[in-house]
């Protein structure tokens, strides 16, 4: 049997044509189902009030779907189809529950009534729906309206128009509960339609590990009880930001992706602005949430010009604007026009908005009013004065008032923690270094940026921007990186000497450049360093850096000594002790040069040092719930955070595990001796004891304790605090400028 082909006007065989159809309808389920998810799984969640139960039964909708459709064809209105089935199938849920729970009770009652009544007289019930609910079940009719008919006839209701529930769904989805890659990854799945595998391949990520984020933010959604509910006036505003943050992360990882091959990823960018315009529709009356669609849009227009025929970057300045999108561009204009209708205090998204329109109105690059951007970003740093925003602000003023006044304000964030690893700090210094005619140093520069950037594409561009500088300097001796090499290889240093030196070098190298001539390792740089990266740990990791860069400048003969200006740390005098025990942070730093100790205990030790959590939350903690990015964990209704030496041993102690107890005893335990909850799945070990943990720390600090009883946890966690930082992405449009 045969049938005309649409392409050659020829006859095709009737398995090609069915093919064909049923392909048409794959493709038209998944785009009905990336525009109504979010609208379907929200008037599920406000039903059963459970945002997992919600998504699965929207999911039990779209098989249907795929199973019907390619028989019965596409329905006229296919998405109040996917609706229809999916809330009859909670109230079918509902009803079942309701029912299961009534039985329950009687059950539990003829117990009470009669102590020898046995579960053989139940009459084999199995907790299915047998029979219409009882009709006064307090549900109202509108949610029994189709219960009398199939899934194959749904009514002709369509979506609710409600769309306070999307906006809810928001809302919980971006619970600041979660942590931030949790909210990134369930606001795509739910408000995105995005599956775990296309999330995955966004963000370079396994598909387990997406969907492993995803089941645990609904679990803890469910844990701590998040209500389907709008946020109360006092903490609209907080919640509202934490949406709009999400928002702007997925769109930054598509602008810039900070990893991978290619510079861009318009799948995200294009998911962000849907779910951006999504959030202006719902929340119309929110100024920054116009002005976050604003920028996105404006940004947005730009991605045909941003990057050049074999993908690489090109700068904004060197852009051509006739590729830029002028739907896209004026849509920009429109939400901010609508932002500043609403009257009040511009904020940060607004401000952001107002700079990109600022770019889009210049015809050519020279045109470009550098005065009215560096004045924006002044006020943009009053209302956010982070690292990032001084950053764009110190290269907005280079442009305004000249590479020398932009230098001079980027040289005083050269200390900044914050800003220690991030590539755009020395590629804009190389920029102004360039303008300057200082090209030696600009090529240094661009050469740490592409040491420090971890996308492909954006590494090669700043590698050609070092070459175009010009070709290197004839070496007048050894640089840093070649002398560290030759020091830590031929010094004769003993092996755990060699191996803290070598932590201490790399830190170094990577924060003034394997290229840096010897002779220009003075104490100014060198104090710069210790300064931005080593300024908040204990006084015995302060000397021991200093220690190291000594050794290395003495081995190195170097005409200044570099530490001349990096006093040694003291430690203050212990108070009196009312009980026995260690005090003082050296004797706690003395653990950390100890490398003999299982990375157990170390991991733990350091741990409650720098998070300065109670020593049950941080023996509570399992694998699943760490968030190694933002370093950070939930154990119960706390957050545990920690620093830098905790997120060093981290992945040793781990060795791949994503599941069970952070913490392991050394031996499996006997049958039923320990719950579930305290088992890792992967090793069957149990989740280390608080009395075992007490006493190992007790039998490994006796040697350091002058009562010869050694240590407690408690007054280790006592000794540290926590306090992490992160770089944020406000403003990143001149550094980001690529």
């Amino acid at each position: 049997m045969t049938g005309p082909d649409p392409r050659t006007g020829g006859d095709t065989p009737a398995g090609t044509a069915d093919e064909a159809a049923a392909d048409r309808v794959r493709r038209t389920v998944a785009a009905v189902w990336r525009l109504e998810s979010a609208r379907i799984v929200a008037g599920l969640t406000r039903l059963v009030r459970d945002v997992g139960l919600a998504e699965e039964l929207a999911q039990e909708a779209l098989v249907a779907a795929l199973e019907r459709w390619p028989r019965s064809g596409v329905p006229e209105t296919p998405g109040a189809w996917l609706t229809a089935v999916a809330r009859r199938r909670a109230v079918d849920h509902i009803r079942r529950s309701k029912l299961r729970e009534r039985r329950e009770e009687e059950l539990a009652h003829e117990l009470a009534r009669s102590p020898g009544y046995g579960y053989g007289d139940a009459g084999g019930y199995d907790g299915g729906y047998d029979g219409p609910a009882d009709p006064d079940d307090g549900w109202s009719g509108d949610a029994r309206s189709g219960a009398g008919r199939s899934d194959d006839e749904p009514s002709g209701d369509g979506p609710s128009g409600d769309d306070d529930d999307v906006l809810r769904l928001m809302f919980v989805s971006c619970h600041p509960v979660l942590p931030t890659p949790a909210r990134v990854a369930l606001t795509l799945r739910l408000l995105g339609g995005l599956t775990a595998g296309e999330i995955a391949r966004a963000f370079l990520a396994t598909e387990t590990v997406i969907a492993r984020r995803i089941a645990d933010a609904k679990r803890a959604l469910a844990e701590e009880g998040v209500a389907f509910e709008l946020p109360d006036t006092e903490e609209l505003a907080e919640r509202l930001s934490s949406v709009l943050e999400v928002i702007y992360l997925i769109f930054n990882e598509g602008y810039t992706a900070t990893s991978g091959e290619d510079l861009l990823r318009p799948s995200l960018t294009l998911e962000a602005l849907r779910l951006g315009r999504l959030l202006a529709r719902l929340a119309p009356d929110r100024s920054e949430v116009h002005g976050l669609v604003a920028l996105m849009e404006i940004q947005e227009s730009r991605s045909a010009a941003r990057t050049g025929p074999g993908g690489e970057p090109v700068p904004l300045h060197e852009q051509n604007r006739g590729r830029w999108d002028p739907l896209l561009v004026r849509r920009g204009f429109a939400a901010l026009l609508r932002a500043r209708d609403l009257g009040g205090v511009p904020g940060p998204y607004v401000l952001q908005a107002a700079i990109a329109v600022t770019h889009a109105r210049a015809a050519t690059a020279e045109e470009t009013d550098w005065a009215s951007i560096a004045a924006l970003y002044r006020a943009l740093e009053r209302l956010v004065p982070t690292a990032v925003v001084r950053l764009n602000s110190a290269i907005a003023t280079g442009m305004a008032e000249g590479p020398a006044a932009g230098l001079a304000r980027l040289d005083t964030l050269a200390s900044e923690p914050s800003l220690r690893d991030y590539h755009l700090l020395p590629a804009a210094r190389g920029d102004l270094l360039l303008r300057l005619g200082r090209a030696a140093e600009a090529r240094i520069e661009f050469g740490r940026a592409a040491d420090l950037t971890r996308n492909t594409a954006e590494r090669a561009f700043l590698l050609r921007r070092a070459e175009s500088a010009g070709p290197p300097p004839a070496p007048e001796g050894p640089t840093l990186g070649g002398a560290a090499g030759e020091f830590l290889a031929g010094a004769g240093l003993e092996p755990a000497t060699a191996l803290s030196y070598r932590r201490t070098l790399d830190r170094l190298r990577r924060s003034l450049g394997d290229g840096l001539p010897l002779t220009e390792l003075n104490a100014e740089r060198v104090a710069g360093v210790f300064t931005s990266v080593w300024d908040g740990v204990a006084p015995a990791t302060w000397n021991r850096h200093r220690a190291a860069v000594g050794s290395f400048a003495r081995w190195a003969e170097l005409p200044e000594d570099p530490v001349a200006r990096i006093p040694r740390r003291t430690t203050a005098p212990a108070p009196a002790r009312t009980a026995p025990g260690p005090a003082g942070e050296d004797w706690w730093d003395a653990l950390w040069l100890r490398t003999d100790i299982p990375v157990r205990e170390r991991t733990l030790w350091r741990l409650l040092y720098e998070s300065g959590a109670p020593v049950t939350a941080v023996l509570g903690l399992d694998a699943e719930r760490l968030d190694l990015a933002d370093r950070r964990a939930r154990s119960g209704r706390r957050w545990v955070r920690w620093r830098s030496g905790t997120a060093a041993l981290l992945p040793e102690l781990l060795a791949g595990r994503t599941r069970g107890p952070l913490f392991l005893t050394d031996r499996r335990p006997g049958p039923a001796r320990t719950p579930s909850a305290d088992l890792c799945p992967e090793t069957g070990r149990a989740r280390l004891s608080y009395e075992r943990a007490e006493y190992l720390f007790a039998r490994t600090t006796r040697a350091l304790d002058p009562s010869g009883r050694g240590g407690t946890l408690g007054r280790l966690r006592k000794a540290g605090s926590a306090g992490p930082g992160d770089v944020d992405r406000h403003g990143t449009d001149e550094a980001g400028s690529l």
